[in-house]
């Protein structure tokens, strides 16, 4: 078998375990459905405010619901025993958990940005920002699953993981945080959002090129 067919395998495998576990799918979007609802409640009826706040809020509500599943990337193989089958394999180990990476994204994350762009009615969000909002989504999301991956793999096994994993993860993706927000926000006032979406993009490669390799090493010195 081919590195490419050992990937392939990984990612197929993650889509069937979390199948049969639809409730940690369902979990995160429940959460941003409550965050999404709740807020025009506490704010009020001034639409000015909730269009100024609201893009915060769905980033802040899409961050700390991908918190909810991190936790889980690598938690199963743990239990089971296959997460030290992964780490001796003949095959690149960054691949192969850039794989599980790609994963949480697909089924954690791509379904809360779809639900998030559902709801953008409840912050009387225009057109414009809600092409940004999508943009910003897309490119910064990615670095929540990848950087993830490297804290899931420090903390697996570890009692109250997954507390210790927001702790951990929610300092790092402040930068995300912002400049996505931000992007959405600019939109919304009329100004130039490239710098925003060039930084996340950065972030996003940076993630990529480096995060695989430092999460291949978490997992071997915590399993070593």
């Amino acid at each position: 078998m081919s590195a490419f067919s050992a990937a392939r395998a990984v990612l197929l495998r993650e889509f069937l375990r979390l199948g049969r576990k639809r409730g940690q799918l369902v979990q995160p979007l429940l959460f941003f459905l409550l965050v999404a609802v709740l807020f025009p409640f506490a704010v009020g009826t001034d639409a000015t405010l909730i269009n100024r706040l609201g893009p915060a809020v769905v980033w802040v509500a899409v961050l700390l619901a991908t918190t909810l599943s991190l936790d889980e990337i690598f938690r199963s193989d743990f239990d089971d025993g296959s997460l030290e089958q992964l780490v001796l394999s003949v095959y690149p180990l960054p691949l192969l958990v850039a794989m599980k990476s790609l994963a949480h994204w697909l089924t954690s994350i791509a379904p809360l940005i779809l639900l998030a762009l559902a709801t953008t009615w409840l912050f009387d969000i225009d057109q414009t920002q809600r092409e940004n909002l999508a943009a910003s989504l897309l490119l910064g999301t990615p670095v929540f699953s990848l950087v993830g991956a490297v804290g899931s793999a420090l903390t697996v096994g570890l009692r109250g993981s997954a507390m210790l994993l927001a702790l951990i993860m929610l300092p790092l993706y402040i930068p995300v945080l912002i400049f996505g927000a931000a992007a959405v926000a600019n939109a919304g006032l009329g100004l130039p959002t490239n710098a925003e979406h060039y930084f996340l993009a950065g972030l996003a490669l940076m993630s990529l090129t480096l995060a695989p390799f430092a999460t291949a090493a978490a997992l071997r010195a915590r399993l070593g």
